[in-house]
């Protein structure tokens, strides 16, 4: 664990779907329609949701149990992200918290950004659209640099675009790449237990230096590692 000082923190980055917003509506929403354009039944939310941080390979295995070896997924992958870039915002929003985290961090002037390994596709209007991300000081996605998280590098250059250390920044996320990608980036890591975590997913796993169960508790994490008293 790393040891923290007075003001320790200066910037936050964050996982975009599950961390962030709730995209899992309009994802499984995208999949679910090619279902029924088949005449297939349609299937309820609360399959898509688990998946939805793992974008079109957990949808359309959800749809229609293909991995991303099948012969038909790239032209199924393809159907689904045409369906989903035309109703990316149609039922997506922020986890509850989540704006007033934002404001919270604005108002203790903390840098913040948004490293997704969503592509710049979908990533880019979908942020744009949304009040939310008006603050924001970097936008890293999947395609963005040569490598996606797990790969630390994304992390990286997100932190340079906003100025500041790795070693100074936090970095949120509900999927264990996330911890992965922040600690290889020298960042100190939070997982969001309250997303996006899949089949079977244990946090405790992960080793993240800290967990939070709603976007609220992130501030408190934050105020004790800047006033001295680490939480890391």
């Amino acid at each position: 664990m790393m040891t923290t000082s007075a003001r320790d923190i200066e910037a936050v980055l964050f996982d975009l779907d599950g961390t962030l917003i709730d995209s899992a509506p309009d994802l499984g929403a995208a999949a679910d329609k090619m279902r029924t354009d088949r005449g297939m039944a349609s299937l309820p939310l609360e399959r898509y949701r688990p998946m939805a941080g793992s974008g079109a390979r957990g949808m359309l295995g959800v749809a229609f149990g293909i991995t991303p070896d099948h012969p038909d997924f790239p032209e199924l992958r393809e159907e689904f992200f045409v369906n989903y870039e035309r109703a990316m915002t149609v039922r997506t929003m922020a986890f509850a918290g989540v704006p007033e985290l934002i404001e919270q961090l604005h108002q203790l002037d903390l840098r913040w950004g948004v490293v997704t390994n969503k592509s710049v596709r979908f990533a880019a209007p979908l942020t744009a659209a949304m009040p939310l991300f008006t603050s924001s000081g970097a936008l890293v996605c999947g395609d963005t640099t040569p490598h996606a998280k797990p790969h630390p590098e994304p992390l990286l250059e997100a932190a340079r675009r906003l100025g500041v250390l790795p070693s100074r920044c936090l970095f949120v996320g509900d999927d264990e790449r996330d911890v992965i990608a922040g600690r290889a980036a020298g960042m100190r890591t939070v997982a969001a237990t309250y997303g996006y975590l899949g089949d079977r997913a244990d946090t405790v796993l992960w080793n993240a230096d800290a967990s939070i169960g709603s976007p609220a508790a992130l501030m408190s994490l934050i105020q004790s590692a800047n006033s001295g008293r680490s939480p890391f």
